[in-house]
């Protein structure tokens, strides 16, 4: 049953040739047997789990199902889940049972789909690895002496190890499409404002954007058609009609303007990954795509703005987690200073730390104007690039990371070379644009990735450009040994 597709499985479902019943209890017999490897999930929810693939096949019974209905899914842990601990992979919110539902898990729940539990992830979404979670590391189902990249590393190790049919992540520079690049899945970042953000805990919130992980560019449509909309209890939702994500998969590519951005295959980029994207490109030439050269010039700046402006926007956020009204608390305040102080520094770990740190630095007096404020008219410069590529192509294609998934450990001790891994995907979050990420190929049994960046709103557009692709190739298709 693992091995289907969601799209495959939503289609037995609804023959009644498999109930969700049992295919829940399979992927949690898997999730029992094989995650203690993994360590994909925090918490595993298997009461409500196997209670909501009852309620599934009722409704499957009766005839008011959707394509969704009884598929078991899996939540990165920093969406809010009513009455389920919402940790965000860290010891400041292991105590927090979360009193509302955000508006992306019930969706899902509205579409009767099955929640096996809660992912693990780099704490607070912070790094590129999962290494980070207050949990422990999770590990690559494809070699697991490696990371599964970050944040939403659970969520990946998840779906790749086959222990359920999609997930959600987010991604605030990277954190969909870095992980689904290393794990060998198809993970999608959508328009900022396309996907709503209430009830998903905020690490930089003019960054920060929900998406589907899954297997293929079919079981993402599935998925970004339950999550895409608008909704008034977020500020920063747009209100855009949501179109049949699945109606154009099957279009065709012929006369597509695909660029490619000069420096994204510079000094830095493994030759591996290069070959592969070289090979794809010979792919999509084939079914009828046009390629050329473009630039981006202003994209040797955007890790350093973004590493400016995101631990800015974090530093706001985090500064709630305070000891006073839910999470960590330390033992024995002496009074409400030493209460901040040391619920704060016990409570979170050293990259969350050091994030705000840089962050609340970059906002102080003195600095906002040589920091923060510079780093806004770069974003700006690097959108203005976007905007000036698309005139030109209809899409921009690029590797999704410089290397395959890199070893655990490799990297914690030097966080500077842990944030250049993010060098390729951070542009699309300054930009807002969307950026789908799929399997191009493997060396030495590691998966390397490539991206699809488009313009604003053209998921649907991306979504069948991928499938298209998947249509001729096998790489998504693969599962690593022993899962």
């Amino acid at each position: 049953m693992h091995e289907k597709t969601l799209a495959e499985l939503s289609q037995a479902l609804q023959n009644k040739t498999l109930s969700s019943v049992e295919l829940t209890q399979h992927y949690l017999k898997r999730i029992e047997q094989l995650d203690g490897s993994l360590n994909s999930y925090i918490t595993v929810t298997a009461e409500s789990a196997l209670e909501q693939a009852a309620a599934a096949d009722a409704r499957i019974a009766a005839g008011n199902a959707t394509a969704l209905t009884g598929i078991p899914l899996a939540h990165k842990d920093l969406f809010c889940t009513q009455g389920q601990r919402t940790s965000c992979g860290s010891k400041m919110l292991d105590n927090f049972i979360s009193p509302y539902e955000s508006t992306v898990t019930q969706r899902f729940l509205d579409a009767g789909a099955v929640s096996l539990g809660k992912t693990n992830l780099d704490e607070f979404a912070m790094g590129s690895s999962t290494e980070s979670s207050f949990y422990g590391p999770t590990r690559n189902p494809w070699d697991t002496d490696r990371v599964p990249g970050g944040s939403s590393g659970g969520s990946a190790a998840a779906v790749a190890g086959r222990l359920c049919a999609a997930a959600t992540g987010t991604d605030t520079g990277g954190s969909i499409r870095q992980p689904a690049g290393f794990t060998a899945l198809t993970g999608l970042k959508p328009t900022y404002g396309r996907v709503s953000r209430w009830g998903m805990v905020a690490y930089a919130s003019s960054l920060d954007q929900g998406g589907p992980m899954a297997r293929t560019a079919e079981d993402c449509a599935l998925m970004l058609q339950v999550m895409a909309g608008f909704d008034a209890k977020d500020s920063t939702s747009v209100d855009q009609p949501v179109p049949d994500y699945s109606a154009s998969l099957n279009d065709s590519l012929k006369g597509l303007r695909i660029g490619l951005p000069k420096e994204y295959f510079a000094a830095g980029l493994d030759a591996a990954t290069s070959d592969a994207i070289s090979a794809a490109v010979k792919q999509f030439q084939a079914l009828g795509a046009e390629v050329r050269e473009i630039s981006l010039p202003n994209a040797e700046l955007a890790i350093p703005a973004y590493y400016v402006i995101a631990p800015a926007e974090a530093s706001s956020n985090l500064s709630r987690f305070d000891g006073v009204r839910f999470g960590y608390r330390c033992d024995h305040p002496a009074d409400l200073t030493d209460l901040y102080k040391r619920s704060r520094a016990e409570g979170f770990g050293a990259e969350v730390k050091r994030r705000i740190m840089v962050g609340t630095y970059a906002l102080s007096a003195g600095y906002y104007d040589a920091y923060y404020l510079k780093a806004q008219k770069i974003r700006r410069l690097i959108k203005n690039d976007f905007m000036a590529a698309y005139e030109q192509v209809d899409v921009i294609l690029c590797p999704t990371s410089p290397t395959p998934a890199f070893k655990i450990g490799e990297k914690i001790d030097d966080p500077v070379s842990l944030y250049l891994t993010d060098i390729y995907t951070i542009t699309a979050n300054l930009a807002g644009v969307p950026g789908v990420a799929l399997p191009a190929g493997f060396a030495n049994g590691l998966p390397l990735g490539m991206q699809l960046l488009g313009p604003y709103f053209s998921e649907a557009r991306l979504l069948n450009i991928a499938h298209q692709y998947q249509q001729v190739t096998d790489w998504h298709q693969r599962a690593p040994a022993g899962y």
